[in-house]
């Protein structure tokens, strides 16, 4: 009668308004919620084999989009560097090679940050760029996959 309900995912869109593919990264985040939130919808009012193919990942489960022009915290800096290893830091920290780097050169000036960045924090993802297909498959929508 009483199930257990996974908390909603997180997904955050480091942004910076004057940039065009900060702009797109937007739209497509604000796309893929309505698709998310309208599946989540036909699943409650179906049979529990449509839950069952959301829990088994075929479409992807609501979250919460927070879309913010602030620069990470440090903490939150050095979670992305994790979730992106070494060969992703010079994409989120500008002229970075390590992650000791990225944090000095963030400590010294924050707009090194690059923006966009999309990060899902409950599945230890990030995504730097505007590069639709790797985002919507760090959101499970991706298609043909």
């Amino acid at each position: 009668m009483f199930g257990f309900r996974k908390t909603i995912d997180i997904i955050t869109l480091f942004h910076k308004s004057g940039s065009p593919a900060s702009m797109r990264v937007v739209t497509l985040l604000k796309q893929a919620s309505a698709t998310a939130a309208e599946s989540a919808t036909e699943d409650q009012a179906s049979d529990h084999r449509g839950q069952t193919e959301t829990a088994a990942g075929a479409r992807r489960e609501t979250f919460d989009l927070n879309i913010t022009e602030d620069p990470p915290t440090t903490e939150q800096l050095q979670t992305i560097l994790e979730y992106v290893g070494l060969p992703g830091i010079p994409g989120i920290v500008k002229g970075a090679s390590s992650t000791h780097e990225a944090l000095k050169k963030f400590r010294e000036n924050n707009d090194s940050f690059q923006r966009p960045v999309v990060v899902d924090w409950n599945n230890g993802k990030a995504i730097a760029g505007d590069k639709e297909s790797e985002i919507l498959k760090l959101l499970g929508m991706s298609k043909g996959h």
